[in-house]
C-alpha cells in the first residue's frame, strides 16, 4: 500500500494536466500555451511537428548556463575569452573579436538581449570546451526534461539540418529556465542596456518586453526558412504563462499571435490557493518518540482553474486516524482531494513533515508504567 501512495504521490508531482479550451485564432505553423507554475497545458495547435526553431534555441543555452551559475560551476563575474571560432559567428552578433574577454555576466545580456550567435559559442566553449561538446549536453538535457521531437546541432539557432524541436518542447525548456532560474529574467526583461562601458548598444529583440505588461522575456528567433519565431513570457496577478509561436509570416504576426494567446490565457485562467474547508488534524502516532504528526501538503495546493469555474470549487480531507511508528519523513498520512462542480480536479497527498522514530523497549516499558500509576 506505501509504494502505490508513493507512486501516487511521485505521479501526482511530476504529472501536467492539459486543459484546452477554444482559444484565439493564430497565425503561425504551431502555437502552445502554458501555465508556468503548474505546468498546465491551456491550448496548443501542430504543437509537436517538429520545426526549425531558429534563435529560439537559444532557450536551452540559457538553460545550462543558469545551470552552471546555480550550482557553482560558473561565476557572473568569471571573465570568457572569445576564440576565433566565436567570433567568426554570423548571424546576430555583438561583434566579439577574437581574443577579447567579456564577463559571463555581459555575455548572458548578449544572449537574453541582442540573441548574439558569437557569444552564445563563446560560452559553450568554455563551459563544455567546444560547441559539439555543449551541444550534446544540450541534447541530453532535453531528452531528460522529455523532448522527444527535438534535435539540436547547434547552440545558436543557425540553420542546419537536423536542427528542429517543437512548440511542445520549447514550452518544456522555458518552463524549466523560467520555473527553476528566475535569476534569468534579469537578463530577459532588459528592454535597452550597454555592452563594453556603454560603447556598444543593445535593444531586445523581444519587443513585447517594451508594449506588452507583465512580460518577463523570453527569446525571438528567425531565419528565411524557420519564418518568424516567439517563446513569450508573461505574469499577471500571480500567474505567470508562456507561449511558443513558430513559423509566424512576419515578424508582426509572432508577436500579435503571442498577445492573442497570453491575452486568452490571462482573460479565461487563474490560480487558486486552495484551502480546506476545515483544519487539517493531527495524526495519532502510536509508539512514536512524539504523540502526533501534524500533515501537511506535499505539493502546492495552488490549481489552475477557468475563472468560471471558482465558485465550483470544493474540497474533501481524508486523513488516518492513526499510525505506527516508525513514521517516515513524507509518508503519506492522508490527502485532500478537490473537486470542481463535483468532478475530482485534483489529489493533493498529505505528508509527515518529519521522520518519528518509534519508541524502544525501555523507554515502552517506562510509557506502561507510568500509564499504570498515574493514568496518564
Amino acid at each position: 500500500m506505501k509504494k502505490l501512495l508513493a507512486l501516487l504521490l511521485v505521479l501526482s508531482l511530476i504529472l501536467p494536466v492539459q486543459i484546452l479550451a477554444v482559444g484565439p485564432e493564430t497565425n503561425a505553423k504551431a502555437v502552445f500555451l502554458m501555465e508556468k507554475e503548474s505546468g498546465n497545458i491551456l491550448l496548443e495547435e501542430n504543437s509537436h511537428e517538429r520545426l526549425e526553431p531558429a534563435s529560439v534555441t537559444k532557450i536551452m543555452t540559457l538553460l545550462l548556463i543558469m545551470e552552471a551559475l546555480d550550482d557553482g560551476r560558473l561565476k557572473k563575474e568569471d571573465m570568457v575569452t572569445v576564440s576565433a571560432n566565436a567570433a567568426g559567428m554570423g548571424g546576430s552578433q555583438v561583434f566579439l573579436k577574437e581574443g577579447e574577454q567579456m564577463s559571463v555576466h555581459d555575455m548572458l545580456k548578449a544572449i537574453a538581449v541582442a540573441s548574439g550567435n558569437d557569444a552564445s559559442v563563446a560560452m559553450a566553449e568554455h563551459i563544455a570546451g567546444s560547441e559539439g561538446a555543449f551541444v550534446e549536453r544540450m541534447n541530453q538535457r532535453a531528452k531528460e526534461l522529455g523532448m522527444m521531437d527535438t534535435n539540436f546541432v547547434n547552440c545558436t539557432g543557425l540553420p542546419a539540418d537536423g536542427h528542429v524541436t517543437s512548440a511542445h518542447d520549447i514550452g518544456i525548456m522555458s518552463r524549466e529556465l523560467l520555473l527553476y532560474h528566475p535569476d534569468v529574467k534579469t537578463y530577459t526583461t532588459i528592454w535597452m542596456d550597454t555592452l563594453r562601458n556603454g560603447e556598444f548598444q543593445l535593444a531586445n529583440t523581444n519587443k513585447l518586453i517594451y508594449y506588452y505588461s507583465g512580460a518577463t522575456g523570453l527569446k525571438t528567433g528567425s531565419t528565411d526558412k524557420a519564418l518568424y519565431c516567439l517563446s513569450a513570457s508573461a505574469l499577471r496577478d500571480d500567474m505567470e504563462l508562456i507561449a511558443v509561436v513558430l513559423g509566424s509570416p512576419t515578424s508582426a504576426d509572432r508577436f500579435e499571435t503571442a498577445k492573442a494567446l497570453l491575452n486568452y490565457g490571462f482573460a479565461n485562467y487563474t490560480m487558486l490557493d486552495v484551502k480546506p474547508a476545515e483544519a487539517i488534524p493531527p495524526v495519532l502516532i502510536k509508539l512514536g518518540t512524539v504523540s502526533s504528526a501534524q500533515p501537511i501538503p506535499a505539493k502546492s495546493s495552488r490549481i489552475l482553474l477557468q475563472k468560471t469555474d471558482l465558485p465550483k470549487v470544493t474540497t474533501e480531507l481524508n486523513i488516518s486516524e492513526s499510525v505506527e511508528a516508525p513514521v517516515e519523513k513524507n509518508q503519506i498520512l492522508g490527502e485532500m482531494t478537490v473537486y470542481v462542480d463535483g468532478e475530482v480536479y485534483d489529489t493533493i497527498p498529505l505528508i509527515a513533515p518529519e521522520a518519528i522514530p518509534r519508541l524502544g523497549v525501555t523507554q515502552i516499558f517506562r510509557q506502561l508504567v507510568s500509564s499504570l500509576l498515574f493514568g496518564c
